[in-house]
């Protein structure tokens, strides 16, 4: 260990964050590798650990022969002043060796608020913020993860972004860097070729232009360089990648447990949620190789949970054969069985009741809206029937917490939907009295609150968030009509929501006003100890950023939009018929009941996703 190190570690919090050394780490030996990279990830230990596509990258990228893979987390406040102070540089965990001594260092990027700390990082690694100012082939950064689906307020820093599902194209990267470094490319070089693989974009060969009213004109692609980049993802998803033997940490991290990944997609349309559209098509796992993948990881970890992941899990085909195979496992062992992203209209008694003998954890639902004609607008399929019917089910079997969560600011909402949430509710503690055959517990029930986020590549792209101040009075109506004492309310801040629309929605001529947050201090913004709106505000006054401009105007359908060169599988016919279905109050029908057409399944063979 590094002696400067040494001395910090007792200064600072949860010293274990930045030692490496866990249990199943993967060691190499130097000599016998010739490609060294560092996955990066902007924000802290707990937080990356948990990560599962981390988990995923780091198990595929070092079973890549001659290529040593290794993690960097953003250090906490305290352990950034001082390696600033004690001049330590950002060091990997496996080696200990600084950023500057790898060939490639890739970023995961799967929330905008994460921008600055990605400069941090940088900084703190003594290596260039942007990337015209790295002129040598190596280090090469790039990112890669759900936000690069509109990377262009970052274009300016990153010298390629991965467009769509990492493992699919990481390996094919790094095997075209390791040809430059033998061959004596040159950085222009590599960057050219490296925009011939699908699903990587090269922001440096773009060329934005602007209308008068600062509206974009035009992408122009640099000879060369497609004018659309095409997403990749993973086709065969049955036999891709789990890491069974993946990293024990040393320290508690934010989700402590094996995570399972079941299928990736989402049959369901909801029109807000971007990564139901852009992880299309659906892919699945047999219930048997999940099954393999589950005992095998809890037998190498010695975790007392697992948890089944994803966009909704209840619609997982082959859930009851699992859960079975599971518990068959984990009830003789102590093992908890938990299913995040149930749904009402789907939700089953009798899985929760089986999967929960170990031990019993509290019902979520997301009706996300207050009404019916709400709901409809946003294509949750889910009816106030469905979740009353759920929570019965659930009351009678001896549930007594129920948490709900809602967005405001929803497009065409209004206060009578706001209130909505309140009177829905309401009739959930009515339910609970009628059902709960035991009521010496208490009912506890959880109603959450976010603000709405226009995100792209949905049919929700065009309209407007609501301004920071209509949706702190949407909060305060439906603040002061909750009046059962068995329902608590909780709500998410208005300034990083509206922070988030910007960046979400943003073009290039962000970056200055990024950098000039990061230069006034600001990283870890996804946390409220580093997010300071005033200085957002600041840095967007000087740097001419409107606010309004990115987060609260409507778009026209016929507007060029900074990700349209950006394909994530679904085509702009789909959302345009998706908004006009919103703005009528029509649901449209989840994959399985009838295939919209989106056009995702043609990325797999024989054109049939498993919706």
């Amino acid at each position: 260990m590094d002696k400067k190190l040494e001395r910090i570690l007792p200064l600072v919090q949860k010293p274990a964050r930045y030692t490496g050394g866990e249990y199943g780490e993967i060691q190499k030996n130097k000599s016998e590798v010739d490609l060294r990279m560092a996955l990066c990830f902007p924000d802290t230990y707990e937080i990356g650990m948990s990560n599962t596509g981390m988990r995923i990258l780091y198990q595929v990228l070092n079973d890549i022969p001659g290529v040593w893979c290794e993690r960097v987390f953003a250090p906490w406040f305290d352990m950034d002043r001082q390696m600033r102070e004690k001049r330590l540089p950002l060091y990997a965990l496996e080696s200990g060796d600084p950023l500057t001594a790898f060939d490639a260092i890739g970023f995961s990027l799967g929330y905008e608020m994460a921008y600055t700390t990605v400069l941090e990082m940088l900084d703190l690694a003594g290596i260039p913020l942007r990337s015209a100012n790295r002129t040598e082939l190596t280090p090469l950064v790039f990112a890669g993860g759900s936000v690069c689906c509109n990377g262009e307020p970052m274009a300016d820093f990153f010298d390629l972004m991965i467009v769509g599902e990492g493992e699919s194209v990481d390996g094919e990267v790094l095997q075209l860097l390791r040809e430059a470094k033998a061959a004596g490319w040159s950085k222009a070089e590599f960057l050219r070729r490296a925009a011939q693989i699908g699903g990587v974009y090269v922001p440096s060969l773009y060329t934005p232009e602007y209308n008068p009213d600062g509206t974009l004109k035009a992408m122009h692609a640099a000879p060369g360089a497609p004018e659309r980049v095409t997403k990749r993802i993973v086709e065969d998803f049955e036999t891709s990648c789990f890491p069974v033997k993946a990293i024990v940490p040393s320290t508690e991290i934010v989700h402590d447990r094996v995570g399972l990944e079941l299928f990736r997609g989402c049959i369901r349309g909801c029109r807000f949620c971007q990564a139901g559209h852009i992880y299309r098509p659906v892919r699945s796992r047999s219930a048997e190789k999940c099954m393999e993948y589950g005992k095998e990881a809890l037998a190498f970890s010695g975790y007392h949970e697992i948890t089944l992941l994803s966009l909704s899990t209840s619609d997982y085909r082959g859930l009851n054969d699992l859960c079975d195979g599971l518990m068959d496992y984990c009830e003789s062992r102590g093992i908890g069985l938990s299913l995040p992203s149930l749904r009402a209209d789907n939700f089953s008694m009798d899985i929760m009741q089986r999967v929960q003998k170990v031990r019993k954890s509290g019902l979520t639902f997301a009706p996300e809206a207050g009404t019916q004609r709400l709901r409809d607008v946003i294509n949750k399929n889910v009816t106030e029937e469905d979740l009353l019917r759920s929570c019965a089910v659930a009351f009678q079997g001896g549930w007594n917490s129920v948490k709900l969560y809602f967005m405001l600011g929803l497009p065409t909402e209004t206060d009578e939907d706001v209130l909505g949430i309140a009177e829905l509710a309401d009739r959930v503690v009515h339910c609970w009295r009628e059902n709960s055959p035991n009521r010496s517990h208490g009912l506890r029930v959880t109603v959450s609150t976010s603000c709405f986020v226009p995100k792209p590549h949905t049919p929700f792209q065009w309209e407007p968030q609501v301004t920071r101040e209509e949706y702190m009075r949407r909060v305060s109506l439906l603040r002061d009509n909750m009046k059962a004492r068995a329902v608590t309310y909780n709500w998410h801040d208005a300034d990083t929501s509206l922070t988030e629309a910007v960046l979400s929605r943003g073009d290039r001529r962000l970056g200055a006003m990024i950098e000039n947050i990061w230069r006034q201090g600001g990283f870890l913004e996804s946390w409220s100890e580093g997010f300071d709106l005033k200085r957002w505000e600041k840095a967007a006054k000087e740097e001419g950023v409107s606010f309004a401009f990115y987060a609260n105007r409507e778009r026209t359908l016929d507007e060029v939009l900074p990700w349209d060169h950006l394909y994530m599988g679904v085509n702009k016919r789909h959302y345009v018929h998706e908004y006009e279905q919103a703005h009528k109050g029509l649901l449209s029908p989840d994959c399985r009941a009838q295939c919209s057409g989106c056009g995702a399944a043609a990325f797999l063979k024989g054109g049939r996703c498993d919706g």
